[in-house]
């Protein structure tokens, strides 16, 4: 069965690819998903497009050096931006990585500045920081584009995402400590230990960057933790999402959490964009409050 796509209104959504988003989703929603640049060594990718994530697992494994992502050029934006203007659209919110961690905000906001100034285009953009990463970014833009496909004016999408980014939390469980490893974060001895003992650090994003906020021994127990911050909410989330980094156990994982969240539950691969910091293995939650 083909991809049904939702009927799109004249705002759109633009995001980047460290959202993580399953490409099916974004296509159905008429979502624009610009992309980061990954390079291991002299060897440069564009998130996605040269390089699949399967394909970034597999050179990851076998690469000594972390690779290094780059925010996209505000060029990126700006084509995606004109071509949205061609199809009809008179307004655009885009959703970004958080600032704090990259300069595809600041790409975004350059592009939207240069459309401003061109008469020739008339887009209203407006560009907000989602102050999260991977499936917090990914579920604050599926909101948004439904919101547009209904209908809805630019200021009402807009207003949105900023309440979304609000409420939204992210939990990760990471598996291995060869990416921290290998970029410098822990030292290899301290790296060695927590191995032998099992021990899978707890992450959390506040404030818009990475936060260990606990770490656990063994896999079931930190998957355990994970469904316990969904509990803990008794109920009071909406759109729950799972992104996972090349993990065998994520469907496991989606089980273990349906007794907890009557919805549909989103699933994100994890690409290179956080991967290369978390590592093989991560496996993580997504959600908003509900007060």
């Amino acid at each position: 069965m083909g991809i049904v796509k939702q009927p799109l209104g004249k705002v759109r959504i633009v995001t980047d690819s460290s959202c993580d988003l399953p490409a099916t989703a974004a296509e159905e929603l008429g979502i624009e998903i610009v992309p980061l640049t990954v390079r291991f060594g002299d060897d440069e990718f564009v998130d996605r497009e040269d390089l699949t994530v399967a394909e970034f697992w597999s050179r990851c494994v076998n690469s000594p050096i972390l690779p290094e992502t780059a925010a996209p050029p505000p060029g990126k934006f700006e084509q995606t931006f004109r071509a949205l203007a061609a199809d009809g659209a008179t307004g655009v919110v885009v959703v970004s990585l958080s600032a704090a961690l990259s300069a595809t905000m600041q790409s975004a906001e350059l592009a939207a500045r240069t459309i401003k100034a061109d008469t020739d285009v008339d887009l209203d953009i407006r560009v907000v920081d989602s102050r999260t990463i991977t499936m917090g970014l990914g579920t604050i833009v599926l909101a948004c584009a439904r919101e547009a496909s209904e209908g809805k004016s630019i200021e009402s999408v807009e207003a949105l995402a900023r309440d979304l980014v609000e409420r939204t939390r992210v939990f990760g469980a990471l598996d291995t400590l060869d990416n921290l490893k290998k970029g410098g974060r822990i030292g290899g001895a301290k790296a060695m230990l927590a191995t032998a003992l099992s021990i899978k650090p707890i992450i959390e994003v506040t404030g818009g960057v990475v936060e260990q906020s606990g770490k656990q021994r063994t896999r079931s127990k930190s998957l355990n933790h994970l469904v316990e911050k969904v509990k803990s909410c008794n109920g009071n989330i909406e759109n729950l999402a799972v992104m996972h980094a090349d993990c065998s156990d994520v469907d496991q994982f989606v089980e273990m959490l349906r007794p907890h969240y009557a919805d549909e539950i989103v699933v994100g691969e994890i690409g290179p964009v956080i991967g290369t910091h978390g590592g093989r293995g991560t496996i993580g939650i997504a959600f908003q409050v509900v007060d």
